[in-house]
């Protein structure tokens, strides 16, 4: 064979030009080596399932080898005797032929083996029922460990929603992706808390820029009012100013209010409902006195964790609601607290116009009004209802509301009970104290 003196051609001389491979070491973990939860779950369960398949196949084959050494048939011949052991061959003839010998033999192995297999098979099923039982235990409590992150992430997620926006995960552990999960939540948080804080800060810049101004026309126009030399056509001008003033200065606080009460209520004391509602009472007598509109109703002792100023204000917007919306005689306000298992209720019912049922979730949207114009009434700035179901979301409360048989509306605020209050001051008390009103008014309807 002759062999060839010539340099061999480098290869890239014959090689076709093609795409080239990235030869740099990559930066950063591998993705696909990371312990994802994925991973994490495939090598648990397939290793629980590679266990519990050795731990079952021992099990059947001890069984299974028991089971045969029980069920051997032995068979011994002397002379023309034949000895069967180990078996329940009860219809072997003393005396026949070799062909009804046999056959009796075979009748007598097929029973034997049929009594082997049930035997084994009855073994086997408890065997897998018990490993049943032990392998659903071991895998609710291996899931459980798996998922505790996201139950970690569960469990903080209620709390920033009931409290405020300053708890963060902090997820430690594995990079997988409830550790992404965490991070992204805690990023999301981060920026809600910025939002809520900016908005805070908004509030908190409104008030001062819309009240100074608002503040600033109002002693004009009371000064020019006072004055005794000014015409009556001036004099008549600056009322009228002066009210819608005052109609501003309204919109704007329930305005700053509404916002304030969208917020959760982080600082909760204790506060009497029932003490809540009779301060509110106090303030719309005088009202309720010259429309002729009777107050009443029974307040028992119900004690809730929250803010003072907004419970107050809850039960005060729907007094001045049901005393101004109400018919012109012999109308009436009942106003009633009372404490339940878990809960403290305020009941604000009122005579009035009828009020449609598919009218009542209007009535707590803002600037809406039963049969009126949305603007220019003088019964208050259409906020009113807007800020109590708000005010009543930031304490973790529902408020319901029903048209009342005859006409008016029934109100409901449902909060969540303050108990440990409650069981002190029932212990201080024998009774729990019962404040009714019957305040002067017209007499109390049927």
């Amino acid at each position: 064979m002759a062999v060839s003196s010539e340099p061999p051609l480098p290869a890239t001389a014959h090689a076709k030009p093609g795409p080239t491979l990235n030869t740099h070491p990559v930066r950063g973990p591998l993705r696909w080596f990371r312990p994802t939860i994925r991973i994490r779950l495939t090598l648990l369960y397939g290793g629980m399932f590679l266990m519990a398949g050795v731990v079952l196949l021992a099990i059947i084959y001890l069984f299974a080898a028991n089971t045969l050494k029980e069920g051997t048939l032995e068979i011994q011949v002397f002379g023309t005797n034949i000895t069967l052991g180990k078996a329940n061959c009860h219809d072997l003839p003393s005396v026949g032929t070799v062909n009804d010998i046999n056959a009796a033999i075979d009748r007598c192995l097929r029973n034997q083996r049929a009594a082997v297999l049930q035997t084994f098979l009855n073994r086997s099923l408890l065997a897998l029922l018990g490993l049943t039982v032990v392998a659903f235990a071991f895998g609710y409590a291996m899931a459980g460990r798996v998922l505790s992150p996201l139950g970690r992430i569960t469990r903080t997620a209620q709390r920033v929603a009931g409290s405020d926006l300053h708890r963060r995960i902090e997820l430690g552990g594995p990079d997988d992706e409830l550790k992404e999960l965490a991070d992204t939540f805690d990023e999301m948080l981060d920026r809600l808390d910025r939002a809520f804080e900016s908005q805070r800060r908004f509030v908190a810049n409104a008030s001062h820029e819309l009240r100074t101004p608002l503040a600033i026309n109002r002693t004009l126009l009371e000064v020019q009012l006072a004055d005794p030399d000014a015409s009556p056509e001036l004099a008549q001008l600056g009322k009228t100013l002066l009210a819608t003033n005052e109609r501003s200065e309204q919109l704007v606080e329930g305005l700053l209010l509404l916002a304030r009460s969208e917020n959760k209520i982080v600082d909760k004391k204790p506060v009497d409902l029932a003490e809540v509602a009779s301060q509110a009472l106090d303030q719309a007598r005088a009202e309720a006195q010259a429309k002729g509109v009777e107050i009443r109703g029974v307040r028992q002792q119900a004690f809730v964790q929250g803010n003072g100023v907004l419970l107050e204000r809850i039960a005060l917007n729907l007094v001045q609601n049901a005393v101004r919306y109400n018919v012109p005689e012999e109308g009436w306000v009942e106003v009633t607290t009372e404490p339940q298992q878990d809960y403290a209720v305020l009941i604000v019912s009122n005579t009035g116009p009828a009020v449609p049922a598919y009218e009542v979730d209007n009535l707590f949207e803002p600037f809406r009004r039963l049969r009126t114009e949305r603007t220019g009434s003088d019964k208050g700035v259409g906020l009113g209802l807007t800020i109590v179901r708000a005010a009543v979301r930031a304490h973790d409360g529902t408020t319901t509301a029903h048209p009342r048989a005859g006409g008016g509306l029934v109100i409901r605020v449902v909060l969540p009970r303050d108990k440990t209050t409650n069981e002190q001051a029932t212990q201080d008390k024998t009774s729990i104290t019962a404040h009714t009103d019957t305040s002067p008014g017209t007499p109390t309807p049927g």
